[in-house]
């Protein structure tokens, strides 16, 4: 697998990717000790150099592919920076090195709920475009009685101002006198579409919250202004949903990679813990068991007594 040389140095984080272009096209960066071209692509194992210095990079299909879950309380906005400086869902995001977090979709400042932000690019676009039909799944809190003529209106489709929208599904969760809530599940991610979809039959939303993006639900013990990262076995669900493959990637590079992979080239019994394995192994082939672990690894071995007493070697004054 090969990447464009110039994608591969925005990602380090030296720059723009038409910055590096520009390094490139300067003749500052070599591969394999030759003058790089712009578009010229590289592999892993290729030697990258600035202005004479090693760059430790990686391809993306070696980066591991990480999703973080917020649950985005009111009074946030949806960007990274504000003029009127108000509080953004970045600020409470973790840092992630040599990497930015990419945002999946909004909310606006009066809902809350869950959002996604990934490290990949490429997983945020395919789930944010409409061709994907990726479910939106919301808890809104209306004011006003929705008939069943409105409830068959807004799932059949009405034309807003941006072209026309509709509910999949509608859902009764009750409510007490005016206030009613509803589940609704919408395909698409438009601005404020599922308020302007209710204030289409006069109804007015007073409070929405996100409960589902494709297939990531808000946890119930996630705190309003917090986040969780997903796991590789939900992270790969999400990524299957718009047809993307699951990445290999571990985010190790350098020696930690080199350590890791020299653990899974190793039988089982040559890795930690691996004698209780190959213990149970022996015992079930009819072999005697080893003794070359204390039966009580909690107790210290005494020092033999004909060991000899370490020299105190005490500092000399200089010679004079």
């Amino acid at each position: 697998m090969s990447e464009k040389l110039q994608k591969v140095l925005a990602r380090v984080g030296l720059g723009s990717r038409r910055y590096m272009e520009e390094v490139i096209a300067a003749g500052r960066v070599s591969v394999n000790g030759k003058v790089a071209q712009v578009g010229e692509r590289i592999e892993f194992g290729d030697e990258l150099r600035i202005d004479g210095r090693k760059v430790q990079f990686q391809l993306e299909e070696e980066i591991r592919r990480r999703v973080l879950v917020y649950y985005k309380p009111e009074g946030e906005i949806c960007s990274r920076n504000d003029p009127e400086q108000r509080p953004t869902v970045f600020d409470n995001l973790p840092q992630i090195a040599n990497d930015r977090w990419v945002m999946v979709g909004r909310l606006d400042i009066n809902s809350t709920g869950l959002l996604l932000f990934t490290n990949d690019g490429e997983l945020a676009n395919r789930l944010m475009h409409p061709s994907n039909e990726v479910e939106r799944e919301y808890a809104v809190r209306v004011m006003g009685d929705l008939t069943p003529e409105m409830r068959q209106t807004l799932i059949k489709g009405v034309e807003l101002e941006d072209g026309p929208a509709k509910f999949e599904s509608i859902t009764d969760l009750g409510g007490e006198g005016i206030n009613r809530w509803y589940q609704v599940v919408v395909k698409e991610g438009r601005n404020r579409e599922v308020r302007r979809l209710f204030e289409s039959q006069e109804l007015k939303v007073s409070r929405l919250l996100r409960t589902r993006y494709g297939s990531v639900i808000l946890p119930r013990e996630l705190r309003t202004g917090r986040w969780i990262e997903l796991d590789k076995q939900d992270i790969d669900i999400l990524a299957k949903l718009v047809e993307l493959k699951p990445r290999q990637g571990t985010g190790l590079f350098g020696l930690a990679k080199r350590r890791a992979d020299r653990m899974t080239e190793k039988p089982m019994a040559a890795r930690r813990g691996g004698y209780l394995r190959q213990q149970r192994r022996d015992e079930s082939e009819g072999a005697a068991p080893t003794n070359s672990k204390p039966s009580n690894s909690s107790e210290r071995p005494k020092r033999p007594l004909n060991v000899t007493k370490k020299p105190n070697f005490k500092k000399r004054d200089p010679q004079r």
